[in-house]
């Protein structure tokens, strides 16, 4: 039997990525106009809650469509977290500069994280 691919909502990671990008123009437009300064300790990294979603542990594992390009990915769930548990799992998107440049996941049981993995610049 295949692994059901749980996928994160489009709309929600779609206003992630604008909000980043609404951030950056805001910035240069304040900078351009003078009235904001660079802060040297700021490298331009963000990272934006974009969406969460109901799951279930199946074959040890929770399978998640993941945006910008990379595709399915199966994550490992822990042999102590039985097939049919309901778990959480939330997408962050990370960007610079308003740009994305990779995603987090993290996979939450009973309110508690039991695993977080990037993928690219986080």
């Amino acid at each position: 039997m295949a692994d059901t691919v749980h996928s994160f909502d489009e709309e929600a990671i779609q206003a992630a990525l604008d909000a980043a990008r609404g951030h950056q123009n805001e910035r240069l437009s304040a900078g351009a106009l003078g009235t904001e300064t660079l802060n040297a300790y700021d490298d331009g990294h963000m990272s934006l809650a974009a969406s969460c979603i109901s799951v279930t542990v199946e074959n040890g594992k929770v399978c998640l469509n993941l945006p910008l390009g990379i595709g399915k990915f199966c994550f490992p769930i822990p042999s102590v977290i039985p097939d049919g548990t309901a778990a959480e799992a939330c997408l962050s998107i990370c960007t610079t500069f308003g740009i994305p440049t990779g995603v987090r996941v993290t996979i939450s049981v009973a309110g508690k994280v039991i695993l977080s993995k990037s993928f690219g610049k986080c």
